[in-house]
């Protein structure tokens, strides 16, 4: 029997043994390293992803030949508790220039003890994209999807 969520949100989330500035500072400072190179839009290799690290910044995949691919804005970065991020790629892996048609990502970073910092991280407003959103949701929602992003990080976190 077939089940269909409407679900337009996606939840996951990690823990850390690292302090909540430590965890933050990692996720933005070194998402080049956290997101795979071969979830790539351009036509050419990555040679490095960028999140600026500010209100009003980008984050884009640069490739080797030095083209750019800018696939989010960022909403509100508030160290070392959160940042959120526009999600500009429509369910056709194509990037979208209208923000009404845009989800958003919020990562949130909780202290649970003095060096354990639990990271929430929530796509919402999939439905935003229109057509076709509920494969968008499933293929972020997937073992490739935020689960994949969340297991670098916290290697990297952990120092391994």
């Amino acid at each position: 029997m077939a089940t269909t969520s409407t679900e337009t949100s996606v939840r996951r989330e990690v823990e850390v043994a690292v302090p909540v500035e430590r965890a933050f500072t990692v996720f933005t400072e070194q998402f080049d390293l956290i997101k795979p190179r071969e979830h790539n839009m351009l036509t050419v290799p990555i040679a490095e992803t960028v999140f600026e690290a500010r209100v009003g910044g980008t984050v884009y995949d640069r490739g080797e030949d030095g083209s750019v691919c800018r696939w989010a804005r960022v909403l509100a970065f508030e160290p070392p508790h959160r940042f959120v991020i526009s999600w500009d790629i429509t369910p056709q892996w194509q990037i979208e220039t209208d923000p009404d048609r845009t989800s958003e990502v919020e990562v949130r970073f909780v202290a649970t003890g003095p060096n354990q910092t639990r990271v929430h991280l929530e796509h919402r407003h999939l439905d935003r994209h229109g057509d076709g959103w509920e494969i968008e949701r499933d293929s972020v929602a997937g073992d490739e999807g935020w689960p994949l992003y969340l297991r670098r990080f916290a290697d990297l976190a952990a120092g391994t």
